[in-house]
């Protein structure tokens, strides 16, 4: 088993405990500004991603495991690199897929006291001090998101996606959620907050729910090609976005 990631030097946990001197506030946008430099260098040529995030603790025995591997390794079989936070569970579950199928795994850490360690399926790995420096990563190189189970950091993650989307601050690409029981007492909630009018419908288009890896293969297909269609103009379909696999540099046909 990896050995969690520590930093070899000290986190300054006073950033956020109130104002500082000049100094140490200068120095801190500083390092901010060289994290992100160091993750748009490492991820300029990524291509385009689909982003998986869900808990740090399933096992690879457990189901969501299982079924992060496989809608990994179909997604990236036909040409996207994946994406995650770096870590053990769905996080390595979806690189692992990604090592299956040949395709491009890539993996943004985050540097913790426990249980966060880079799993040993990344082609590209990064590890950060800042989470707010990761989750802007992991956002600007995808045109996807797949939601497994997952604790407050899945959450976390997927309201700040879904905020961004329904802000316009990014376009809309599909939000798939894994497990229609696991995520049903949040969609009632989502149901309570348009109800009271503080959310939209609307706003909500591009959040899709799965309960198989099938229907999810399904959803991202109909949600890429018609992000394809509007992107280039055209009504016809790519033929290799899900609908053949591409092996060795050509097509074949399912």
């Amino acid at each position: 088993m990896p050995q969690p990631v520590r930093s070899t030097q000290p986190i300054d946990l006073r950033f956020l405990a109130g104002p500082r001197s000049r100094w140490k506030e200068f120095l801190s946008v500083v390092h901010i500004a060289r994290e992100f430099i160091y993750g748009f260098r490492k991820l300029h040529f990524v291509g385009p991603c689909v982003t998986f995030f869900g808990s740090a603790r399933f096992t690879e025995d457990h189901p969501y495991y299982k079924a992060a591997q496989e809608l990994a390794g179909r997604v990236g079989r036909v040409g996207f690199t994946i994406m995650t936070g770096g870590g053990p569970g769905i996080m390595e579950a979806a690189n692992r897929g990604a090592r299956d199928v040949g395709a491009r795994s890539v993996g943004c850490n985050i540097v913790l006291p426990m249980e966060q360690y880079a799993n040993p399926y990344l082609d590209v790995s990064l590890t950060f001090d800042r989470f707010y420096v990761r989750k802007v990563l992991l956002l600007k190189y995808s045109v996807a998101f797949v939601v497994m189970p997952g604790g407050a950091g899945t959450v976390d993650e997927l309201f700040e996606t879904v905020t961004l989307i329904q802000t316009g601050k990014v376009k809309n690409f599909p939000i798939l959620l894994y497990g229609k029981d696991y995520w049903a007492p949040m969609l009632q909630q989502i149901d309570r907050m348009v109800a009271e009018g503080t959310i939209g419908r609307k706003e909500l288009e591009f959040v899709f729910v799965a309960d198989s890896v099938e229907e999810a293969t399904t959803l991202l297909q109909d949600r890429l090609v018609a992000m394809w269609q509007e992107a280039h103009k055209r009504s016809d379909a790519p033929r290799w976005w899900f609908l053949e696999d591409r092996v060795n540099g050509t097509i074949r046909s399912r």
